[in-house]
């Protein structure tokens, strides 16, 4: 049943640089839009952390709703592409950063920011994918267009969190060797479990390294950046490439031409944000068929909108686990 009113976590410009708690809200405090949709489920990234602590200036207008996704019924549409009841998806366009998002029970947005949820995956299990796993998704997508081939061997970077770990149950389900770096040792079981053949210890590839190194890589997804990024390029095989779509470690990349010019690796980068929403719509698909019920209850854990900001540090020191989905019904 609609209500006036909905909860919605908001973040105000402070004296001090900002806050961020719950509030009721009404739908006049949503900014324009030809669609609204009742959010079922957002989820928790990266990004969002960054958001909540204030850090990157991620946010870029006050007050505002952060949530970078989130995924639910819509309620009005104006827009010919959508009906109420349809079940939709949103991640990136901005949403969460210069435009109210996900951590709200109710989202005004433009119709064309939304994907439909491909039958048979329900709000959750969008959200238990995410951002993170749209990313993951893309960069698999990107390293097969180049090229790699099945039973490649495949290095995924910052493996134990919420891009790495859909990335390499993405690419062991798919027939590759995946190598999981990560500094957290005490997830190799949970690595094992996704498929990760082999578990590398983050310290091997954080120190700068050699302008090339042994070819040991046909295909690598990188969460991370900086020397650890260089390090993976100068390690990847002839005609091999680094899908790059994070900077958790740092937003340099201390490499050289060697890789390029001497064995024709080839870096692509990764942006979920603005990417064409034909691609969006294969990925989306393809994940809906790739991944099972059984793959998101291994790397999904579920919060309430109030357990957000308690959980911004934790997830920029890397000490969240795979993906969290944010019920937002159940924050009442």
């Amino acid at each position: 049943m609609v209500t006036d009113t909905f909860q919605a976590l908001v973040a105000r410009k402070t004296n001090g640089g900002q806050s961020v708690r719950l509030e009721d809200l009404t739908e006049a405090d949503l900014p324009d839009g030809d669609v609204l949709v009742d959010v079922d489920y957002s989820s928790f990234n990266y990004k969002d952390g960054l958001a909540l602590t204030g850090k990157n200036r991620i946010l870029r207008r006050f007050p505002i709703i952060p949530g970078i996704d989130f995924a639910g019924t819509v309620s009005h549409s104006s827009s010919p592409e959508f009906q109420p009841g349809d079940k939709v998806v949103l991640t990136g366009w901005g949403v969460g950063e210069n435009w109210s998002g996900g951590f709200a029970q109710r989202a005004r947005v433009k119709s064309e920011w939304l994907v439909k949820l491909p039958a048979g995956l329900s709000t959750r299990q969008a959200m238990a994918i995410g951002t993170a796993g749209l990313t993951a998704m893309l960069c698999v997508m990107a390293l097969e267009r180049h090229g790699l081939k099945d039973s490649g061997n495949v290095i995924v970077t910052g493996a134990a969190g919420g891009v790495g770990s859909v990335a390499v149950r993405l690419l062991s389900r798919r027939g590759y060797r995946v190598a999981a770096l990560t500094g957290r040792r005490g997830e190799e079981p949970f690595l094992r479990t996704l498929g990760a053949s082999d578990i590398i210890d983050r310290a091997e590839y954080q120190a700068p390294g050699k302008p090339l190194e042994a070819e040991r890589w046909h295909g690598a997804v990188d969460t991370v950046g900086g020397t650890i990024l260089a390090n993976v390029i100068a390690a990847t095989a002839y005609d091999g490439a680094a899908a790059a779509c994070g900077l958790a470690g740092g937003t340099d990349l201390p490499s050289s031409v060697f890789p390029f010019i001497l064995r024709g690796v080839s870096l692509l980068g990764i942006d979920s944000v603005q990417c064409p929403k034909e691609r969006r719509i294969e990925a989306w698909n393809r994940l809906a068929r790739e991944l099972t019920d059984a793959d998101l209850a291994e790397v999904t854990t579920e919060v309430s909108l109030r357990d957000l900001p308690d959980l911004a540090e934790r997830i920029l020191a890397g000490g969240v686990r795979g993906r969290t989905v944010v019920a937002v019904r159940g924050s009442e």
